[in-house]
């Protein structure tokens, strides 16, 4: 029988409902970052960085971007002929077939998959983290304590501590009382929901509560193990994780890797991140062309300004074009004389020329005040943005748009633009 210490299972099937068309078509751990990574390159990073060689990858929402991007792992080095990357979409069974109803009843539904390891310990994690982690040193902790669980936490500002799902702990470290944003939370180490479990735990526990719905981590299985008296610690993170759920956060986080010292290092040799990297030329900088704090892709060609931005591969910014503080995703095609403040771009997107992005007052968004925010341009990929437009803050376009779906030339702040058949 094949035998591994432990492995890893990476929740990978998330909507990212709250990034808007950035993930209209595509899975949230699967969009881009930093230029030339994707989201779900990190966690992957980390599983090889950390030794673990066998990895479960659980997709369900529009799996195909990030099943091609991971293919079989050779980036990673996850091409193994035991073990190695694995993507496990839900499948019909013999007497029922259905989809991931919550993070725990998709492991349930993959344990034959982790049995044929026979593993000592199962990693839980999420697909839509930026961090650097060495999940040994957590397993070196889990085994040093005895513990049956281990939940990752790292401290969080107490006034922002009833945003998250907290853990209290003795001095140990042992856990003694669980709080799903508390009002009042009694501590300020936050959950990051990257759990190491005893396979025999995990095992029964997905086992007895497979019957509930939505059967979920933080509000299921946890409280069963520590009801049922298991022996659960918190191991305290402090270095860098961000979860780029929101427009906000995804945008901060790849502005803060061009800092003149970036909090979030991706140039370290000793910790190298990953990708599925594309044959291409490399970039062109013209004569024209002014650079600066900016990390710019492979292919890209830059005839215009560009400051304080993350640009991807084959980019073409035109003569007489400013951009600033943006983020440009791959294969986008931005024309002449255009001037970009504070957007977020997806793939393939083409502004022709002389269009303004991120001009006007700073007015909330009409229809999803809570996602379209941060005096943000959100643009969905494969979108035409028309020559000559201006186009406001807080705003998001989707499709293929002509003049004509603009105004007197003009998407007015917190205004949302979707073409028929795309989604909002």
């Amino acid at each position: 029988m094949i035998k591994k210490e432990m492995i890893a299972m990476l929740l990978a099937g998330g909507q990212g409902s709250r990034l808007g068309v950035l993930t209209a078509k595509v899975a949230k751990p699967a969009v881009a970052f930093g230029g030339k990574y994707r989201i779900i390159d990190f966690p992957l990073s980390n599983c090889i960085n950390s030794g673990i060689d066998t990895v479960g990858v659980l997709t369900q929402y529009q799996p195909l971007r990030l099943n091609t991007h991971i293919g079989i792992g050779i980036p990673w080095d996850l091409d193994r002929n035991i073990g190695g990357v694995s993507i496990l979409p839900p499948y019909e069974k013999s007497s029922n077939s259905e989809w991931y109803t919550g993070t725990a009843n998709a492991i349930y539904q993959n344990l034959d998959y982790m049995s044929t390891f026979n593993p000592d310990y199962v990693l839980i994690l999420s697909g839509d983290h930026i961090y650097k982690m060495d999940y040994e040193v957590m397993l070196d902790y889990h085994k040093e304590h005895e513990a049956d669980v281990t939940i990752a936490a790292m401290p969080v500002p107490m006034e922002e501590a009833s945003r998250f799902g907290i853990v209290v702990a003795d001095d140990e470290g042992r856990i003694t009382e669980f709080q799903e944003k508390p009002p009042q939370p009694k501590s300020n180490l936050a959950s990051m929901g990257i759990y190491i479990f005893s396979w025999p735990v995990l095992k029964k526990a997905l086992m007895d509560l497979k019957d509930v719905p939505g059967c979920d981590f933080g509000k299921h299985i946890i409280p069963y193990c520590h009801e049922n008296g298991k022996r659960l610690f918190a191991y305290e993170y402090n270095g860098y994780w961000k979860d780029v759920g929101t427009l906000g956060s995804y945008w901060e986080a790849n502005m803060e890797l061009i800092d003149i010292i970036p909090e979030f290092n991706l140039y370290e040799e000793f910790w190298k991140i990953y990708t599925n990297s594309d044959i291409i030329p490399p970039q062109y900088i013209a004569d024209t062309a002014i650079i600066d704090r900016s990390i710019i892709g492979d292919g890209a060609e830059i005839y215009g300004e560009v400051h304080n931005c993350v640009i991807g591969s084959g980019v073409t910014i035109g003569a007489g074009s400013v951009v600033r503080d943006s983020i440009i995703m791959k294969d986008v095609e931005i024309g002449k004389g255009c001037v970009i403040d504070k957007a977020i771009i997806a793939e393939g997107v083409q502004i022709h020329d002389s269009a303004t992005l991120g001009t006007g007052a700073d007015i909330p968004n009409r229809i999803k005040p809570n996602i379209y925010s941060f005096g943000l341009v959100t643009i969905g990929e494969n979108s035409v943005i028309p020559a000559g437009v201006q186009i406001g803050k807080n705003t998001a376009i989707s499709g293929v748009t002509v003049k004509e779906d603009y105004p007197g030339g003009m998407l007015e702040s917190g205004e949302t633009l979707i073409k028929a058949g795309e989604r909002v």
